[in-house]
């Protein structure tokens, strides 16, 4: 009886399901993003969140703990380098599952994995910024525009002033 084992066991042995979930979790680390079934991605999630969570204290004892499960210095050094500061102010729920519909041999239920903070499409503080950064560049430039355009007909002025002092004098100079 499975009474009480509420974890998915993925039809493999524990060494080989730990294995799996390890090379998988460097691989979401690496990419930021892997395609894979429902049930591996949800597996996944259940294993990688708390390693994430883990990342955001940048400690020897944390990053051999991180290593234990990861069993790559690759993944523990982009883990703690650049994820890490990215995740620092979110509390969980580091990853999406989005699905993407039927794989076409078998028809098994296929989802893609991401780290939430590395997508630009769905993250909504990414395009604040971007929104503000181009306000601040069309600010200065639309100064400069309003400026010019104040300067030439002040500079059009004068010229026709001149233009019309000139031609008062030449006009004087005629009936003289």
């Amino acid at each position: 009886m499975r009474h009480g084992k509420k974890f998915n066991h993925l039809s493999r042995t524990a060494s080989h399901r730990s294995a799996l979930l390890s090379n998988m979790a460097c691989s979401l680390i690496e990419h930021k993003r892997i395609n894979t079934t429902v049930a591996k991605a949800k597996a996944l999630r259940v294993y990688v969140e708390p390693i994430l969570t883990k990342a955001k204290e940048d400690t020897t004892h944390n990053r051999r703990t991180v290593f234990a499960y990861l069993q790559s210095k690759e993944a523990v050094t982009e883990l703690f380098r650049t994820i890490a500061p990215k995740i620092a102010e979110r509390n969980g729920g580091y990853t999406r599952i989005i699905k993407t519909g039927f794989r076409q041999g078998d028809a098994a239920d296929m989802a893609m994995i991401e780290l939430v903070d590395f997508n630009e499409l769905y993250n909504p503080n990414a395009e604040e910024k971007k929104v503000t950064r181009r306000s601040r560049r069309a600010t200065p430039k639309a100064a400069e525009t309003v400026a010019e355009v104040k300067e030439t007909p002040a500079q059009d002025e004068t010229k026709s002033e001149e233009t019309t002092g000139e031609a008062a004098q030449s006009s004087d100079n005629k009936t003289d």
